[in-house]
């Protein structure tokens, strides 16, 4: 592995056959973006100077598709972003449309919840649909989902009957208590169970949920603290890009990733040349061929002008 040295994180290793590379895939938060969340100057620069030379750039990323504004004006050509974990392809060009999606189903949701619940104790779920985003109350509250319903998991993954409107889940008392299918987006599909644990080590929280629950579902995580990220099983980065790359006969030894924390780690695994930003998990500057530099100091694009120096 290449260690990050002063003079590499200014000049990147460049792939091994840069003249054939066809796609770059990065993460956004932690790598292209810049801890105040904007996109740099020479970033955006570089993300046009790619198109330009027609290298595709995908946005692969654990955000919804809501949350995808900072990054929709530097979507090109194809104009998608794969979203959720890999659990949604988004159209950036028309209004975050939901193209594809690959669901948590809710049985299976559910069981998470059990297990977790019983695993350690404390933790608390938020559900993340196409459309929607609520939690439990001891849930850490998101400043920026003020509509989000506040509920029981059990209330938030109940699943209403159309034509009655009710929920033959739950208890007659339960359902009456309940927020209405409408407020928690009862049709549409879960992208995404959370979970949080207020003193759990991240990482061993993580190890802890796939032992108890790794049967129903996918477990990562990408945030500091001890909050999971829970897709349906076998859904991951990795799976939709491969997806979408072979949907344009693009083979991964002509994709470059570009990720820093364990949920890119199977994207990067995928792809024919990986780079770990400098800030990134230890785990992720293992898994990596090479690195660059920190989010802070456009890695991303770094990577990019080497990938178009090389062509």
């Amino acid at each position: 592995m290449d260690s990050v040295t002063e003079a590499s994180a200014k000049l990147p290793p460049a792939p091994r056959s840069a003249e054939t590379i066809r796609l770059i895939a990065t993460d956004l938060d932690g790598t292209l973006l810049r801890d105040d969340k904007t996109v740099s100057g020479r970033t955006v620069a570089a993300l046009a100077a790619a198109e330009r030379a027609g290298i595709e750039v995908f946005f692969v990323t654990g955000r919804p598709a809501r949350w995808m504004d900072v990054v929709s004006d530097h979507v090109h050509g194809h104009g998608l972003a794969i979203c959720a974990n890999g659990a949604a392809v988004v159209d950036l060009h028309h209004g975050r449309r939901v193209v594809e999606v690959s669901p948590l189903e809710r049985p299976e949701a559910l069981a998470v919840v059990h297990a977790l619940r019983d695993a350690a104790p404390g933790t608390a779920f938020a559900v993340e649909r196409t459309g929607s985003f609520n939690y439990e109350p001891e849930y850490p509250p998101l400043s920026f989902d003020r509509a989000a319903v506040v509920a029981p998991a059990e209330k938030l993954l109940a699943e209403a009957v159309p034509e009655t409107g009710r929920y033959p889940s739950l208890p007659r008392a339960a359902e009456d208590a309940s927020p209405s299918p409408e407020d928690i987006g009862a049709d549409q599909p879960v992208l995404k169970l959370l979970a949080y644990h207020p003193g759990l080590d991240p990482d061993d929280f993580l190890g802890l949920a796939r032992a108890h629950a790794g049967r129903y579902a996918s477990f990562t995580r990408s945030s500091p603290t001890a909050l999971l990220e829970i897709s349906g099983l076998g859904v991951s980065k990795a799976g939709t890009l491969a997806r979408c790359c072979a949907q344009r006969g693009i083979t991964p030894d002509q994709v470059v990733a570009v990720g820093d924390m364990p949920n890119d780690i199977e994207m990067l695994a995928w792809a024919g040349t990986s780079y770990a930003m400098a800030n990134a998990h230890p785990d992720v500057l293992a898994a990596t061929d090479f690195h660059t530099a920190a989010n802070n100091e456009d890695g991303v694009a770094a990577v990019i002008e080497r990938v178009l120096e090389q062509r």
